[in-house]
């Protein structure tokens, strides 16, 4: 497969960096005794999903239709659910293809425990341990005003109310990194420690949540595994963890072609992708995607803007530095790849504007497609 026969716009994973990814999150698995899940709402691209079922133990889902595709590609694994609300009308699908379910408040729990219970699920409730690390507070579960799990008051005040209201609960969750390290980890467990020391023994397992970088070059993964032992054995208590950028980091590409270059001021390559429907976190996080041949000394500079009609779709606009130098001057029909794009992308992309969704492309080492799904029209029609 040669990039420039490539149709653009499409998402490229490249299986042979997923599978190092994998190896390195089971080897963590193996080593440290945890279970390690895949956070669907991080990483779900359908053709890699064999290969991940085939080194984790199983999947975490945000609600039905994660937990439905869950069921269709970890038929051997785990599945966990878990919604900041479950629907009456959804919630007897969930119960009946999930292992786990993890509630986040006393109403749900109270409301749904005893479905739950019948139909023989681990049942869990998710903690605020007030205390995280996120680059934003768009990404931070802990903020102020957070509605994302049970604070250790709100939960005294719950107990006092209802004194059985954890009978049957098997284990605890909670959530507070995001692309952090195993430092980060250990600040929170600590406080996670000592705000519910008195729950942790009566527990069965511990989910330490997702936002781990374990695949990060750098990741101080010794610690991590360290942490992990150590909770385990004070404890008694399985410990899950469910990343989802770390298996997919730096796994894969976006690539798109330049439509058009026109100039205000500035050069702007008119591309066939969207930062705002493609790229969504490069404008909400926001962050400056690295681009393949990109020069911090070349001559030309670009902006690349999407083919939408929105005037701030420009990646790398919100990030305060959108312009890319380059050796070469670009020219129309050149092909753009923004690299790193496989997590937090497929799973928030849009239709706006009527933008085709990229292609899903799976390649081998050597560059030869492996597998290959295609988008058109009808992803719109279906949609609106």
């Amino acid at each position: 497969m040669n990039i420039i026969d490539i149709k653009t716009p499409a998402y490229v994973c490249e299986l042979d960096k997923l599978i190092k990814n994998l190896e390195l999150l089971k080897d963590v698995g193996d080593r440290s005794g945890a279970k390690v899940l895949c956070a669907l709402k991080g990483f779900a691209f359908s053709l890699a999903m064999p290969y991940v079922n085939r080194y984790l133990n199983g999947a975490t889902c945000s609600g039905l239709y994660e937990a439905k595709f869950a069921n269709e590609f970890f038929k051997d694994g785990e599945i966990h659910t878990y919604s900041p609300g479950f629907k009456d009308d959804e919630i007897d699908e969930i119960l009946e293809i999930s292992n786990h379910i993890v509630f986040n408040s006393a109403n749900q729990l109270l409301k749904f425990k005893n479905k739950a219970l019948k139909k023989g699920l681990d049942i869990g409730i998710r903690i605020n341990p007030e205390s995280s690390f996120s680059p934003a507070d768009a990404y931070n579960p802990c903020a102020k005003f957070s509605r994302l799990g049970i604070t250790k008051a709100n939960l005294t005040k719950t107990l006092n109310d209802n004194p059985n209201l954890l009978n049957g609960v098997s284990g605890l969750h909670f959530h507070a990194l995001c692309e952090e390290s195993s430092e980060s980890l250990a600040k929170v467990l600590e406080i996670f420690e000592a705000n519910f020391k008195d729950l942790i023994p009566k527990m069965k397992w511990i989910n330490f949540g997702g936002g781990h970088h374990i695949t990060k070059e750098g990741y101080n993964v010794e610690l991590l595994i360290n942490l992990i032992k150590d909770f385990k054995s004070k404890y008694k208590v399985e410990v899950y963890l469910e990343p989802g950028e770390a298996v997919g980091w730096e796994s894969g590409y976006l690539i798109s072609s330049v439509i058009d270059i026109v100039e205000n001021e500035a050069n702007i390559a008119i591309l066939d992708i969207s930062a705002e429907a493609h790229m969504p976190d490069t404008i909400l996080m926001p962050y400056r995607p690295a681009v393949r041949g990109e020069s911090r000394t070349g001559n030309f500079e670009y902006r690349f803007g999407g083919n939408t009609c929105l005037a701030g779709d420009i990646v790398g606009l919100e990030a305060k530095n959108p312009e890319y130098k380059f050796d070469k001057p670009l020219k129309i029909g050149d092909k753009v790849i923004f690299e790193d794009q496989i997590h937090y992308t497929i799973v928030k992309n849009t239709t706006f504007n009527g933008v085709k969704l990229p292609d899903l492309i799976l390649i081998d080492k050597k560059g030869e497609i492996l597998e290959k799904i295609e988008f058109g029209y009808e992803e719109y029609r279906r949609r609106n």
